[in-house]
């Protein structure tokens, strides 16, 4: 009975942590844009503030900007469009159509999961 009290207030104390992004995880924006290819395939963490938002209906396309200081990339997302003009945190994959001689052709950068 005791291990699963001590089980449960472990739980209790690191489950409020689970969604808690330390600052040294954050990837600058301006990382990416220099060298898309050594991002392929990898999931990074980002901080920035959204403006343009994007919604083509027709394809079920939704996208905005993401801009931290050291640049701003475009946010393919599936969920609703985040509020604008606020900061916010988010986990994303980075994929390339094509990495010819060490250079990345048509990187997306799909959100896997906001922090508001």
């Amino acid at each position: 009975m005791k291990t699963i009290s001590a089980l449960i207030v472990c739980l209790l104390i690191l489950f409020p942590l689970a969604g808690f992004v330390h600052a040294s995880e954050i990837t600058a924006i301006h990382e990416i844009n220099t060298s898309p290819a050594d991002f392929d395939g990898k999931l990074v963490t980002l901080r920035g503030v959204t403006k343009d938002p994007t919604r083509i209906p027709v394809i079920d396309l939704k996208a905005y900007v993401l801009e931290d200081d050291s640049g701003e990339l475009i946010i393919l997302t599936s969920s609703d469009l985040p509020r604008m003009d606020k900061e916010i945190t988010v986990r994303v994959r980075i994929e390339s159509l094509a990495i010819i001689k060490g250079e990345a052709l048509g990187t997306t950068v799909v959100e896997l999961q906001r922090y508001e």
